[in-house]
């Protein structure tokens, strides 16, 4: 969480083009707006090769659409944080994302995953797949994640930012305001590059692309593209109080960091989590141990089950005591997270705990989560 501004400080302009988040209180996806659709409602039509546009023709937008379309997909987040006050908040998110490799790796910016818990990838197919945090790097909003379970899928493929001028056409495409279906696509020129803002959350971005195509909440991660279909920047964020100002991220300052994400960088990584909050046996209150029957010393307590998460998918309750991890004995809280800690996120491993007494064995698929400080 960015820390408290001192008195006087200039309020930061720059805001995150996410829906919804998962620092704080649920945020609903935007309803009630008096939309105008940025796209047509027919479907787009693919052509051979790319499109380009020439000095003196007008930008071919579906072709553009057709060359970058397939690669391009909406990201949704849930998640818990800790409140001010203590206290678990959860809370959703949506954004975007883009996939640079076959075997399901995407880019994304870091605002759109973080204090992710669970996260899910819609496909330009429409089919919907869990993904796991590979790593990211806040300060400089570039996160990767890897869709679960295996599978071939479509790319999009990465142009030069340097290449770019101001004056060129560029199509912005994203999962504005989390419309659903089909992605949102706006047109625009680049209007400046090489700009310095502060953003919302503390942090300060360089090296961006300003355009003014519509970039709206839900677009950040998505790619922002040449008349050729090429990604030449990551969408990230809106001028707040401004019309018509767009910052994305060039592709030429990102390139560096998802090799170094690739190599197990980054300043949060990945890790395998079951979705638990708990506590060693000695802390909890002797009435509250025999009035849930639990007379052993071992084990982890659970107190929190955490939404959508691997344990209540398994049906694992608060109370419960985890005794064994695959296996592996659960002394204590500490243990439980370090044996989580060796698997692997999507993982389905067998629980052992104990419930009123008995004790029963349960399977969880495993989720991610950000471990900060653990990356190379």
């Amino acid at each position: 969480m960015p820390g408290r501004r001192p008195p006087g400080a200039r309020r930061p302009w720059l805001l995150p083009a996410l829906v919804g988040a998962v620092v704080g209180a649920l945020v609903a996806v935007v309803t009630g707006l008096g939309l105008l659709a940025a796209t047509d409602g027919d479907d787009i039509g693919g052509s051979d090769g790319r499109a380009l546009s020439l000095s003196g023709e007008l930008l071919d937008v579906r072709g553009v659409l057709a060359a970058v379309r397939p690669g391009v997909v909406s990201i949704n987040v849930e998640g818990t944080t800790v409140d001010e006050a203590g206290n678990l908040r959860q809370g959703q998110g949506a954004g975007s994302g883009m996939v640079l490799e076959p075997d399901g790796l995407v880019l994304t910016n870091a605002h759109v995953i973080a204090d992710a818990t669970t996260i899910s990838v819609t496909l330009a197919d429409g089919s919907r797949r869990a993904a796991d945090l590979v790593g990211s790097l806040p300060q400089d909003d570039v996160a990767l994640v890897q869709i679960r379970g295996g599978g071939s899928f479509e790319v999009v493929e990465l142009g030069r930012s340097a290449d770019a001028q101001v004056g060129d056409d560029v199509v912005a495409v994203g999962n504005a305001l989390n419309l659903g279906e089909s992605p949102t696509v706006t047109t625009g020129i680049l209007s400046a590059t090489g700009r310095t803002v502060g953003a919302e959350n503390g942090i300060t971005l360089d090296q961006l692309l300003q355009t003014d195509a519509a970039i709206n909440p839900g677009n950040s991660g998505g790619p922002l593209v040449d008349a050729t279909g090429r990604v030449i920047g990551v969408n990230t964020a809106i001028a707040g109080g401004a019309e018509n100002i767009g910052f994305a991220l060039s592709i030429d300052a990102v390139r560096p960091l998802i090799e170094d994400l690739r190599a197990g960088g980054g300043e949060v990584r990945g890790r395998a989590a079951l979705g638990v909050s708990t506590v060693d046996l000695g802390g909890v209150a002797p009435d509250v141990l025999e009035r849930l029957g639990i007379d052993g010393d071992d084990g982890a307590f659970v107190v929190t089950v955490l939404p959508s998460g691997g344990a209540e998918g398994a049906g694992i309750e608060e109370g419960d005591v985890i005794v064994g991890v695959a296996g592996r004995p659960v002394a204590d809280a500490a243990a439980l997270t370090a044996a989580i800690a060796d698997l692997q996120p999507g993982e389905e491993v067998e629980i052992t705990l104990e419930r009123a007494g008995e004790e029963q064995t349960v399977r969880a698929t495993l989720g991610s989560r950000g471990v900060e400080g653990d990356g190379g």
